[in-house]
């Protein structure tokens, strides 16, 4: 932590060209805002700082998105819930720094990449809880005194969007009672929900997002219909409801072991998590662990499926098994889905490092990827060759053929007195 705030001392002090890339959700938007806000309160100059968001299904390690990166000529780089994957350095300059703030799973970072991160101490704070507590004593006693109401409405609308709304700020988070109390949950979680709409629609408008965030004085501000981006946030909103609705119906299917259910849909719109979420919370089954929902249509023409994993809400409330061993490595319902995805694919020989690093990242409870469609349909057929696990003994049941069926003997008829 310590680091983290000279970086952002020293990128003020500096005054060189500073490049933000914050994540297109709320929590990489609220996240990134937070660092924004400090860096100008720092005394950076704003006409040295510039936000960049990556294309429609890239990230922030491809070529393309690279090149876009190095047009800004940045000295000083900040990611926010983003970067935390293995890689050359982010700017291609001697004299350039980075800084990650994320709390995504991993244990490799881009070259020479200063990381704050979350992801393996536990509870895992959110990329805005992480930005709020890193930014909160940096800010001088002579900033604009509505920073600070600033900074922890864009912390809980941040962790909100990855929490939910219902989230309960206790230690070690910082207490945010009192901000959910003044802007209620309600407002908040409008707010969310309409920050993470631009993002998913088909049009992928991240920049209206931000825009609103940043010109909103406050969340209720910020879901006024009469406020000046409001109805660009809540037409992309209606756009995606729409497109939930008509992709949600599909049946999924079930892989050889039962431990995965698989939806498919077609969209030109990222609901693909959000029909995983859904199905995940009301789909039961004895063996199920893992929702898997696979859009081919997201980047239509260029032969690739995105694919989002959430754990099945039925695992919560049965028994864990006495194999399975709690630690920071997965859940509270001990489903780690990125040890789950990598199992699946090590059963193809070369088939994981084929699909490379967008392959299975994320967190170990929503995970997901975009690989090449040909790759997707061996890792699908990986999972339905899949047999289920024996433990204790016990076989899975088989389906009796009828000459082999028991015969009921309390029948209809035995209840019939017969003269």
């Amino acid at each position: 932590m310590d680091v983290a705030r000279t970086f952002l001392r020293d990128c003020a002090a500096a005054k060189l060209p500073t490049l933000i890339l914050p994540d297109k959700d709320a929590d990489g938007l609220c996240s990134g805002l937070i660092l924004y806000c400090t860096l100008l309160a720092l005394g950076l100059p704003p006409s040295l700082l510039s936000v960049h968001f990556v294309a429609k299904g890239s990230n922030v390690h491809s070529a393309e998105e690279r090149a876009q990166i190095a047009l800004f000529d940045a000295r000083y780089v900040v990611l926010a819930d983003q970067g935390s994957r293995p890689g050359p350095a982010i700017v291609n300059h001697p004299e350039a720094k980075a800084l990650i703030v994320d709390h995504h799973l991993s244990n490799e970072f881009p070259n020479g990449a200063f990381v704050l991160s979350s992801a393996h101490h536990e509870p895992v704070a959110t990329s805005s809880t992480l930005a709020y507590l890193l930014c909160r004593p940096l800010i001088p006693p002579t900033a604009p005194g509505n920073i600070m109401e600033k900074l922890e409405y864009l912390c809980v609308m941040g962790t909100m969007g990855d929490l939910g709304t219902s989230f309960k700020w206790e230690p070690p988070f910082p207490n945010m009672r009192a901000c959910t109390k003044k802007w209620t949950k309600k407002v908040l979680g409008d707010a969310v929900s309409l920050l993470n709409a631009p993002r998913r629609c088909a049009r992928y408008n991240v920049r209206a997002a931000w825009d609103a965030l940043w010109d909103a004085p406050s969340p209720r501000a910020l879901v006024s219909p009469s406020s000046p981006h409001a109805q660009r946030l809540y037409d992309a909103r209606a756009e995606v409801r729409a497109e939930v609705e008509r992709c949600t119906h599909t049946a999924p299917v079930f892989s050889g072991d039962g431990r995965v259910a698989l939806v498919r849909i077609s969209s030109g719109a990222q609901v693909h998590p959000l029909i995983a979420t859904r199905w995940a919370s009301t789909l039961k089954s004895a063996r199920l662990e893992m929702v898997m929902c696979a859009n081919s249509g997201y980047l239509p023409g260029v032969g690739v499926t995105n694919f989002a994993c959430r754990v099945a809400r039925c695992t919560l409330s049965r028994a864990k098994p006495k194999t399975r061993v709690q630690s920071a490595d997965v859940g509270e319902d001990g489903i780690n889905i990125i040890e789950m995805l990598k199992g699946y694919a090590a059963r193809v020989p070369g088939l994981q490092e084929a699909m490379g690093e967008d392959f299975a990242r994320g967190h170990k409870q929503a995970s997901g990827g975009i690989v090449r469609t040909e790759q997707f349909e061996r890792l699908w057929a990986a999972m339905l060759a899949a047999e289920p696990e024996v433990t204790e003994g016990k076989r899975p049941r088989k389906k009796l053929r009828a000459a082999e069926a028991p015969v009921q003997k309390n029948t209809l008829e035995g209840w019939i007195k017969k003269p």
